[in-house]
């Protein structure tokens, strides 16, 4: 289970003295255990959970990034753009815009839509196509830019 490589990985990081790989290792079980014990009872989360929970923390990683280094800070930019490349190697591998162009068209060559109107129509049927392999603004953007072409 991922749940184990990343605790097992934490190990290995806190062995080999590797700050920022244990670090972030440590945030991202923390916000696993928090996700497991929230709602009604404490349960296990499933691998498909654990990577929903990791891209949530690397999405935070990015956005903090961004704010940093737009408010100058660029030392703490820094740490959280490192905090994101550790975060990416437990993240399925990412949709080139060639594949996410291709996806979006097809799917829209199947569902028949048009014009911007459909866009909603075309989200739906798109998102679990992508399932964490895309950023949401990504796909939107391309499913935009399609529509309106």
């Amino acid at each position: 289970m991922l749940k184990e490589k990343l605790q097992a990985d934490l190990s290995a990081a806190m062995k080999a003295r590797d700050e920022v790989r244990t670090r972030t290792l440590r945030m991202v079980l923390t916000a696993v255990t928090n996700e497991e014990v929230a709602g009604e009872r404490a349960r296990e989360l499933s691998d498909d959970e654990v990577v929903k929970v990791l891209q949530r923390e690397a999405k935070k990683r990015r956005e903090a990034a961004d704010a940093f280094a737009d408010a100058g800070r660029t030392q703490q930019a820094e740490a959280e753009r490192a905090e994101g490349v550790v975060l990416a190697d437990y993240l399925p591998a990412q949709l080139s815009d060639a594949e996410l162009t291709e996806l979006v068209a097809a799917t829209i060559a199947e569902i028949g839509a048009e014009g911007p109107r459909a866009m909603g129509q075309v989200m739906k049927a798109v998102t679990p196509k992508v399932a964490g392999r895309a950023d949401g603004k990504r796909v939107s953007g391309e499913v935009k830019r399609q529509l309106a072409g």
